[in-house]
């Protein structure tokens, strides 16, 4: 699947600012002023020169229908093999985002091997059994609901995000995959460190791989009813199994795929309905569906921001501009969901009722769409439904401008969500 070739720019095509004196766009942890950073990035391009952490270059794609192509472009790679910089000194000793680049697991392979990847895990991560997790999803949003009043400071106000928000997708995805209760907040912790970014980033990556690798050995000892079971009993036809390296790096692709999403979606929704009641009405009417309330969070306001990395294979025209060879992509999911061309003059407004032409892309697209993506709807349709229909007055505590950014450009939500239940 590699190809080396190199090749000139085409005619018409600008050549990537990134390798030719532009000033790129500085990103760094923390995501204040999102909706008008990622303006700024759609209205320097569909593919925008951005600094990285470290002063290490790479290009953001901001577009919808050019982030598209790229996320099912065949020669755009997710092999850190391709990263150009991770391997010319480039890139500085302990760099926090190289978690992302060289994590093993399908996040990072491509071709035949991404196939063999994702097949073991599509084996057992069926749609049965996502569907099976409804009532066991409904009766721990109904234990966290009970226990909201409980968890209400002085003031009255509830911080749902650390209460609810946070709870739900972590208890589900541990119970999926027979991780011991007594270390959900350690692995929260460690996830949240990876995905902020920050110079603690490489050792929260090793000490959640030997944690990680302390639950596979023991689940390989005393096997049960669980995903981490299944995926050391998986195999394909021909023998070939996950190795041990590959299990844990896929269950940590799913600890933190499988809970900070989620996380985000369901903080981003309440946000969203509570700044907007007329929307909360919609819904609460019968005029819209929650279903509708998850997709149109996923688009206005996307779990994830900028997704690292992927890289051409060869000297790419992308958008109207020539990417370098080697130079790390990342997926702006925040900015294409805004894209004026594929959702409308008004893109930046919240509407539960809208029907666009063009389908979000916040779970991606093409051979590396996410496998969690119908857990996540879940979880979040449940959850949202449940959390309106047992306080429908709840409504934000503080002016939603004084909500703390979380300090990620990976991940994108609030830090906090303080909130009076009301009635």
């Amino acid at each position: 699947m590699t190809d080396d070739r190199r090749s000139a720019a085409p005619s018409g095509a600008a050549a990537c600012p990134a390798r030719s004196g532009g000033a790129p766009h500085p990103l760094a942890p923390g995501g204040a002023g999102r909706a008008a950073a990622d303006a700024l990035l759609r209205a320097a391009g569909a593919v925008v020169p951005v600094l990285l952490p470290g002063e290490v270059p790479a290009v953001a794609v901001t577009r919808h229908e050019v982030l598209r192509e790229v996320l099912a472009h065949p020669e755009v790679a997710k092999d850190a093999c391709h990263f150009a910089a991770l391997h010319d000194g480039t890139v500085p000793p302990g760099w926090p985002l190289t978690t992302f680049a060289t994590v093993d697991g399908m996040t990072t392979a491509d071709g035949a091997e991404h196939r063999r990847l994702r097949g073991l895990v599509t084996k057992v991560f069926t749609g049965r059994r996502v569907a099976a997790l409804r009532p066991r999803v409904a009766a721990l949003t109904a234990g966290l609901l009970d226990g909201l009043p409980g968890a209400a400071a002085a003031d009255g106000t509830v911080e749902l995000r650390r209460h609810f928000a946070y709870p739900l997708p972590m208890s589900v995805i541990c119970e999926l995959l027979g991780v011991d209760a007594a270390l959900r907040d350690r692995l929260h912790e460690l996830s949240n460190l990876i995905v902020s970014t920050a110079d603690g980033a490489q050792a929260a990556h090793r000490e959640i791989i030997a944690v990680l690798t302390r639950v596979a050995e023991a689940r390989r000892a005393d096997p049960g009813d669980d995903l981490t079971s299944a995926l050391l009993a998986a195999q394909e036809e021909d023998g070939d199994r996950l190795s041990a390296r590959e299990l844990v790096g896929t269950l940590l692709l799913m600890i933190i795929a499988g809970h900070e999403t989620t996380l985000n979606l369901i903080t981003n929704a309440v946000r969203a309905l509570c700044t907007d009641r007329g929307q909360l009405e919609l819904v609460q009417g019968g005029r819209a569906t929650w279903d509708d309330v998850v997709e149109e969070t996923l688009r206005y306001d996307s779990p994830v921001a900028h997704f690292p990395f992927r890289y051409p294979v060869r000297d790419l025209e992308i958008g109207g501009t020539v990417v370098p060879r080697g130079t790390p992509m990342l997926a702006s999911y925040s900015a294409a969901g805004r894209d004026p061309d594929a959702y409308g003059p008004d893109a930046d407004r919240f509407d539960i009722t809208r029907r666009p032409a063009a389908r979000h892309l916040s779970f991606g697209h093409g051979p590396h769409y996410c496998l969690g993506a119908p857990l996540a709807r879940l979880e979040a349709t449940v959850a949202l439904e449940a959390l309106f229909t047992r306080y429908p007055a709840l409504d934000l505590a503080v002016p939603d401008a004084e909500l703390p950014p979380h300090p990620s450009f990976v991940g994108n939500s609030t830090q906090v969500l303080p909130v009076r239940l009301g009635g």
